[in-house]
This record gives structure tokens, sequence and C-alpha cells, in this order.
């Protein structure tokens, strides 16, 4: 039953022409590989005339040339050791002047000079600061603030040192009590003024022995 319609699914007839047909066909050739490539298959298969010296030729070398790091540096790497123009580094002033540059900004080279001159000071004996030095010293000494009386260094006749000697005795503590020395003991009073007599009675009062008369000095008889 079935074997008449599979036969007849097999058999189909399509016309060439139609629209859906030759759609199908451009699409296809639009999407082929091999289509797409066969143009530069074509081309790849006939031979080709470039020259050396052509311009695409020679711009595709100088570019290779520029980017090349070993062409970029070649002309360097020539004209190391030519370029100084002296016969040694130390006559190039701009060597000499960097070299100085980089010495200057060492710290221990700029130091060393200051640090060599700190111990070497060289200051005249006659210089005002240092009789000002001096002088001050002198003011502030205690062996020079402090003359006794019999170190004098002036004549000793002369007016100043004369009320000087005064003024010392005056301000002197032995010469101001001297006097008070000398009056002592000196005073003396009569035994029979009243002061005298005051005196005896008050001690005759004040007396322990007359107060308390003992009894063997009393005269007495037996009964």
């Amino acid at each position: 039953y079935t074997e008449a319609w599979d036969a007849d699914k097999k058999s189909i007839h399509v016309m060439p022409d139609t629209p859906d047909i030759l759609l199908a066909r451009a699409n296809a050739a639009n999407v082929s590989k091999k289509h797409y490539q066969k143009a530069w298959d074509e081309a790849k298969a006939k031979s080709y005339d470039l020259r050396a010296d052509a311009i695409p030729i020679k711009q595709a070398k100088a570019s290779r040339d520029i980017a090349s790091e070993y062409k970029y540096k070649e002309t360097h790497e020539k004209e190391k050791g030519h370029y100084i123009g002296c016969p040694s580094a130390k006559d190039d002033p701009k060597l000499v002047l960097a070299a100085r540059a980089m010495a200057l900004q060492n710290d221990r080279l700029y130091k060393k000079a200051y640090n060599d001159s700190k111990t070497q000071i060289h200051i005249p004996v006659d210089t005002l600061s240092v009789q000002a030095a001096k002088e001050c010293q002198t003011l502030v000494s205690d062996i020079d603030y402090r003359q006794y009386l019999h170190q004098w260094t002036c004549l000793p006749d002369q007016n100043d040192v004369i009320h000087a000697r005064q003024a010392y005795d005056l301000q002197s503590d032995a010469v101001y009590k001297s006097d008070l020395e000398w009056l002592r003991g000196i005073g003396w009073l009569p035994n029979d003024s009243p002061e005298v007599k005051r005196v005896k009675n008050a001690q005759d009062l004040l007396s322990d022995n007359v107060y308390r008369t003992p009894i063997d000095s009393l005269k007495y008889t037996s009964v």
C-alpha cells in the first residue's frame, strides 16, 4: 500500500528556472568559500613580476629599518668614543662640570671642608672681642672683686686713700667697739652712796643665811 507512495516521494520534479531555485543558487554562490577565493587562487597560479626598486619595496625596507632596534642603535654604537673630542674625559668641560656637580651634591664632600676648619680657629689676641671677654672675666672674677685692705694699688698718702682708710675705720666693728671696751670697768661709786646701801639691803633681804638664823648662834640658858 505504501510502496507506491514511497516511490513517489523519491521522484520530485522541480523546474530549474523557478525563483526559489535561482535565489538558492545565488545564496550558495555568495556563501561559498571556494567561489569566494576563486579569483585569489587564480591570481596565485599566475606568475608575477615585482622589481626590487619598486616604490612599495623601498617603502617596506625603509619601514623595516626604522622599526628594527638593531638599525636604530647601529649609528649610536658606531659613534661611541668619537663624539667626545677630548684626549680624556677630564678635559671635557661637560664631563668636568657633571663630576663637580656630583661632588657638590655629595654630603660628605660638602661638609669635609667645614669639619676640617672647625678645629682650626685662629683669633688674634688683640681683637676687640677677646679684650672685651678678658675685661668681663676680670669684672666677674671673685679674686679681683675682693681686694683686701692691705693690698693697696696706689700711693698711701693720697687723699682718696686716706679718706678710704677713715671710712674703713668707721665701718670696722673693732674700731666701733673700741670705746666700749675702753670704758668697761672704769665706773666707781662710794660705799655710803644711796645706791650701794640699797643694794646691800636688798642682799640682806634675799640672803638665806639672814632669813634662817641657825639655832647655835642664839644665846640661851637652861631653865
